[in-house]
Order: structure tokens, then C-alpha cells, then sequence
């Protein structure tokens, strides 16, 4: 049974027999996993705060041949990103995130930049003002991370180039879809302005740090968020649940 050091974020965790806690990961050179903290829930737990959600730490974990279940041996806490699990508003866009990331990524598949991209984003949450639309930024940025980038340039249905009158935005394509494709959806599309397309075509290409200069408002907004939000449950295959806060999904 070798031991395997790693950095990762924990996405979620629940309750696993009398006093231990089954934790999924995300990190940095094992992708998604889970591991079982043994004792993790007793009062005097060597493990202490450090397997609270969003936490950003240092595993020491023992790998077992044929088994997808890690054994969680240490746990060093680099940021506990305490102020996301300390208001409402925040702790709901965090979920979000870490949701969305358990959602689309699959087991074991390392991503450097994804992790990164998460850790990043849970920061920039801390330091945010407007707590959804940071949300809102990150999870466009992990649709192209992980392969369903939204397509902007063309119709994803059929390949048309040139696409005449308002833009139409399909969760089922994948992007924007000329007239006579989006009369053929079998789910309703969202009808984008030309300033929720140029905003998305912005989120979409800027660099990671530029993006968080964008700004939406009204109308914009309330577009890029129904698309967004129509685009995530077709990837994950479902729609995400909501938090509530009274029995937590992250921490239960």
C-alpha cells in the first residue's frame, strides 16, 4: 500500500459508518478522488478543521492496488477559505463551484489547469463583491477547461458561419445555432442580445486574469446566466441541486 503525497481542494464529504468520513478531492496530480478519513468525525480527530469544505491542503494518502478508495493518513491546511462557510451568499457560490467540478470531471484525470483555475476562483470568491457573477465567470471558464467550451463563431448544429437576426443560444448544442436550428431544438434556446454575445465571446477568450474586469448587468446578465445555467445541466446530465443550508450536500 504506497503512500502518495498530493495538494488538493476538497469538493465534498459525508458521514461513513460510526465516526469516519468518506472526502472527495480534487488534486493537483490525481485529478478527482475520494478517501476515507478514518476517525475524522470523533471530538479529538487528528484531522481536525482541516476536511471542511473549499480547503485547500496537503495529503499524505495510502493508495491500495485495485481499490478506487484512498486511505487518508495526514492532512496539512494551506487555506481554509473560512469566509466562503461563513456567509450564506458566498458559501452558495462556493458550492457552486465545487459542484459543478464534481459534476463534469471525471475520476482520476489530472488537470493542472483546472486545479489551478479552482483555486484561483475560490480566492478571487473571498475577495468578491458580487459573489454569483464570480461564480458565473468560473464555471464559463471550466466548460472550456473541460472540453465543452460554448461555441460563439458558428452555428453548433449545423456549421453555418453567417448567422442572421438575434442570436440563439442551445444548452442541447453547445452554443449558438442559426434561426432555422433553433426551431428544431428539442429544448427551448435562450435568445441572446448582441451584448450577452459579445460578453460571453469576452469569457470565453480572455485570460484568466483579465476576466474578472468583465461586468454584466440587467438584460445581459439575466441572459448569460439562463444560458450558462441551461448549458451546465445538459454537461453534468442533470440539474445541480441547490444548496440548502439546513443539511449541507458538501458536508452532511
Amino acid at each position: 500500500m504506497p503512500l502518495v503525497k498530493t495538494t488538493g481542494i476538497i469538493l465534498k464529504s459525508r458521514k461513513w459508518g460510526e465516526a469516519d468520513r468518506i472526502v472527495t478531492f480534487y488534486t493537483k496530480h490525481f485529478g478527482k478522488i475520494r478517501g476515507v478519513a478514518r476517525g475524522a468525525r470523533r471530538l479529538k480527530s487528528r484531522f481536525g478543521a482541516a476536511l471542511e469544505p473549499f480547503t485547500l491542503c496537503h495529503l499524505n494518502l495510502f493508495e491500495k492496488p485495485g481499490d478506487s478508495l484512498f486511505r487518508v493518513s495526514h492532512v496539512d491546511l494551506v487555506t481554509s477559505f473560512q469566509s466562503l462557510r461563513e456567509d450564506l451568499t458566498l458559501m452558495a457560490s462556493a458550492a457552486r463551484m465545487v459542484n459543478v467540478v464534481t459534476a463534469v470531471t471525471p475520476d482520476g484525470d489530472p488537470d493542472g489547469a483546472l486545479f489551478d483555475t479552482l483555486e484561483q476562483g475560490l480566492a478571487s470568491l473571498s475577495r468578491s463583491q458580487d459573489p454569483t457573477f464570480t461564480a458565473l465567470l468560473f464555471q464559463i471558464r471550466l466548460l472550456g477547461l473541460t472540453g465543452f467550451r460554448p461555441q460563439t463563431d458558428h452555428c453548433a448544429a449545423c456549421g453555418k458561419t453567417r448567422l442572421v437576426g438575434d442570436p440563439h443560444f442551445s444548452p442541447l448544442a453547445g452554443g449558438l445555432v442559426c434561426l432555422t436550428c433553433a426551431s428544431r431544438q428539442r429544448a427551448r434556446c435562450v435568445a441572446l442580445s448582441r451584448g450577452s454575445l459579445s460578453f460571453l465571446q469576452q469569457a470565453i477568450r480572455l485570460a484568466p486574469a483579465l476576466v474578472t474586469r468583465l461586468k454584466a448587468t440587467g438584460q445581459v446578465r439575466n441572459e448569460i446566466e439562463e444560458a450558462i445555467e441551461g448549458y451546465v445541466t445538459v454537461v453534468a446530465g442533470k440539474r445541480l441541486p441547490p444548496v440548502d443550508f439546513l443539511s449541507p450536500p458538501l458536508m452532511a
